[in-house]
């Protein structure tokens, strides 16, 4: 590169045979002396060693020569500065090359470095060239650095040559910035713009310039340590050899190469260069997504992402952090953080504990169990001045007080210092918990979370987390959770795929293998279609756990096309402050429909559908199962739903709405619909006729509602007329009313078809 070539810009000073009149005895600036007339200087035309020079009497101690002429100074462009001296008379002086640097307005650059290399002549009429190299970068050789100058006036210092003559050859200045850079085309280094790359002076104005100056070329970042001590944007490509350093709370924001690799080169730490590419997400317009490039991040600890962007506390707009691995190496960051605290629950004020002692020691988030505490509570925030905790789900009998134990996992990405994330994508990344760390915990509201391609490998406790609202329209599609506990017999197992507190969640053809629980879905809107979640070990006779769990009784959900292998779907109100039944919905509003329910080695008390209300005087007033297929394998189980009564019954007089239908069963003892079509055969002759609807009809419920019935065959009296009669229906009809009492106008005999049902459609 040569700017007098490529830029027509001309450097070479006039040669002393042009005259004196530019040539100056101070700083060269306008109005300065001049040497033509001066008596100081004279042109002399011949010498025996220069083709013409100006011959110098030293008349102080500092004598200068310079050309009143501006030398550019451009960004990335070294000039080398070169005079031939001889000493003919008088002190043999010190001599140098020297400067004055000029700034905008013609004003003097002060600070800056404005004489080359000093030397001694050592003899009279014996020539000596000295040289001094000036541009804005500190480069190797370099002898006047001046990165904020855009003009110099150049020459020599004669120094302590006072009564001597010296005489002086033409002064050279000629572009080396091929020395320097082997091919400047397409990069311009940000140590041309005054970087200093010590990892202490502030080269923030440097990068800056560079960019802006860059017009499309790569900006080069060379070798060094380069301290940024304010917000930086590059919006032209960039390139690191060397690294950058920064304040935790200063972005840099690259514009044309925003991806985790190139953040790793500005960064060498992983965890750092991460939290700093996530900072840049959130604080730049022109990407949606960080790319991680496939590579594998290894995380000490858990990443607080609200601390690594350091400024928000809220964020809506879509992003994306894709194609990448997370991997938890073994550190005790990972440790869970366990306090146990007495507190005080009210169900009047369901959503709060009060009277926290210990309080500040709780962290947001953390897993709380005690007394009548149901699964997946969290502290979803806390006051330390009041004292309060406020509890992202009710408690279902935790009245008075007691103490709780509170337990803070630890996640590879915790957003749970925000207080709202809305529209935010991970696509394609592996969790690669290692036993060590869970997975990802949510901010404390938002909504439109999404997790799409990924895979949470072991996680330690959980996979995902929610502590509050933000997984209202979660969404989880082709996702893959490997538990930690593969070897462990489900009696054993702790760990949980996820939990939502909120609704309209989206579990989509997941694949999840060997949890306690697949997910808590705490609110309503669900639909889970096209998963498959199997949770079975290798133990015979093998104690099984809900793989899907609703705490809402009134689910407002779909299970559609799943295979749901080793456990079972549990229904509960567990997150309800008052569980026995008054004006809220009863459990209702779910449908389940063409999935594939298998089980192996399982007790013959096992069941694929479970209700379990925590208060009384529940019932069913809407669920669908229908197109479903139930088989079981070494083994058989007695039926595939059931109510469990641990805490209450359901009350079997108010069931609406309950269709069983259309269903597969292979392995099972008891086979149920509703409503249940059964054949009865009377073979004497008798005017009332009870038919039995048990085992068929489903949770073991009564015979509610008979939709039809009709002979099969002819009805006859006892000498085997054909009678033409109509029986009237006596319904829930038995000491468990399960049954159905026919009553003839008179006693007769043979088969009909009773349509029964356990509910009353309206």
């Amino acid at each position: 590169m040569n700017k007098a070539i490529t830029d027509g810009l001309v450097f070479m000073p006039p040669e002393f045979a042009l005259g004196l009149s530019v040539w100056s005895s101070g700083e060269g600036t306008p109005g300065s002396d001049t040497y033509d007339g001066s008596g100081q200087g004279v042109y002399v035309p011949a010498d025996q060693h220069f083709d013409g020079c100006i011959e110098i009497l030293s008349t102080a101690a500092l004598q200068k020569l310079r050309y009143m002429g501006q030398t550019t100074i451009l960004p990335g462009c070294y000039l080398r500065v070169t005079a031939r001296v001889k000493a003919i008379s008088g002190p043999l002086p010190t001599v140098r090359i020297a400067g004055w640097a000029g700034g905008a307005g013609g004003n003097h650059v002060a600070g800056l470095t404005e004489t080359g290399p000093e030397v001694t002549l050592s003899a009279y009429g014996e020539v000596t060239e000295i040289s001094a190299i000036v541009g804005t970068g500190p480069r190797g050789g370099v002898d006047m650095i001046w990165p904020n100058a855009i003009y110099g006036h150049f020459g020599i210092d004669i120094v302590n040559g006072t009564g001597g003559v010296v005489r002086v050859d033409d002064i050279v200045i000629e572009d080396i910035t091929n020395v320097y850079i082997r091919d400047m085309i397409g990069f311009v280094d940000v140590r041309d713009y005054g970087a200093v790359g010590d990892g202490v002076t502030d080269d923030s104005a440097a990068f800056e310039a560079a960019d802006a100056d860059a017009r499309g070329r790569e900006v080069l970042v060379s070798d060094g340590v380069f301290y940024l001590a304010n917000h930086v944007t590059i919006e032209n490509q960039i390139h690191f050899s060397g690294s950058v350093v920064m304040p935790d709370d200063k972005r840099l924001v690259l514009q044309k190469n925003f991806d985790f690799a190139t953040y790793n080169d500005a960064f060498p730490d992983e965890e750092v260069a991460f939290r700093k590419a996530f900072q840049a997400l959130l604080n730049n317009a022109d990407h949606d997504s960080l790319d991680l490039c496939g590579r594998r991040i290894q995380l000490n600890g858990p990443v607080d992402m609200q601390a690594a962007e350091g400024t928000k506390t809220t964020y809506a707009s879509r992003r994306a952090v894709r194609n990448g691995q997370l991997q938890a190496n073994s550190s005790a960051n990972w440790d869970d953080v366990t306090v146990t605290s007495q507190a005080t629950y009210s169900a009047a004020n369901s959503r709060q504990l009060t009277n926290v002692v210990n309080i500040a020691n709780i962290p947001i988030g953390s897993h709380i169990t005690g007394n009548g505490v149901g699964r997946e509570i969290y502290v979803k925030d806390r006051n330390i001045a009041a004292q309060t905790i406020t509890l992202n789900q009710p408690l279902y009998d935790a009245e008075g007080t007691q103490v709780f134990t509170f337990r803070r996992f630890q996640y590879l990405l915790d957003f749970s210092g925000f207080e709202s994330i809305s529209n935010f994508i991970i696509d394609g990344v592996d969790f690669n918990c290692q036993g060590n760390a869970s997975g990802v915990m949510l901010a404390i509201e938002g909504s439109i979370f999404q997790l799409r391609d990924c895979r949470m490998t072991k996680p330690k406790d959980r996979g995902i987390t929610s502590v509050g609202g933000a997984c209202q329209g979660l969404t989880i599609d082709r996702c893959q959770f490997l538990s930690n506990e593969m070897d462990q017999p489900v009696s054993n197992r702790t760990t949980i795929g996820f939990n939502a507190n909120a609704n309209d969640v989206k579990i989509r053809d997941c694949r999840v293998v060997r949890f306690k629980h697949f997910c808590l879905l705490g609110g309503t809107g669900n639909l889970i279609v096209g998963n498959h979640w199997f949770h079975g070990d290798g133990e015979t006779d093998g104690v099984r756990k809900g793989g899907i769990i609703f705490t809402t009784p009134n689910a407002k959900s779909v299970i559609t096309g799943n295979y749901i292998d080793n456990n079972f779907i549990e229904w509960t109100n567990e997150h309800d402050e008052t569980p026995a039944l008054g004006q809220q919905y009863s459990f209702g509003g779910l449908t389940i429909t063409g999935n594939i329910f298998t089980a192996n080695d399982v007790a013959d008390w096992f069941n694929y559908i479970v209700i379990k209300p925590y208060g009384p005087n529940h019932y069913i007033h809407g669920i669908s199962v229908t197109g479903n297929t139930f088989r079981v394998l070494n083994g058989s189980i007695q039926r595939i739903e059931k109510v469990d009564t641990t805490f209450a019954d359901l009350d079997y007089g108010r069931m609406r709405n309950v269709l069983f239908q259309g269903n597969t069963f292979n392995g099972v003892q008891e086979e149920v619909e509703n409503p249940a079509m059964i054949e009865h055969s009377q073979d004497t002759a008798s005017s009332a006729w009870v038919v039995d609807t048990a085992p068929l009809l489903p949770f073991g419920g009564r015979s509610r509602t008979v939709e039809s019935c009709a002979p099969n065959g002819a009805i006859t009296n006892a000498s085997n007329a054909t009678q033409f009669v109509t029986p009237w229906i006596d319904a829930s009809y038995g000491t468990a009313q399960s049954q159905v009492r026919l009553v003839w106008p008179s006693a007769v005999k043979g088969k009909v078809w009773v349509k029964a049902r356990m509910d009353k459609p309206l």
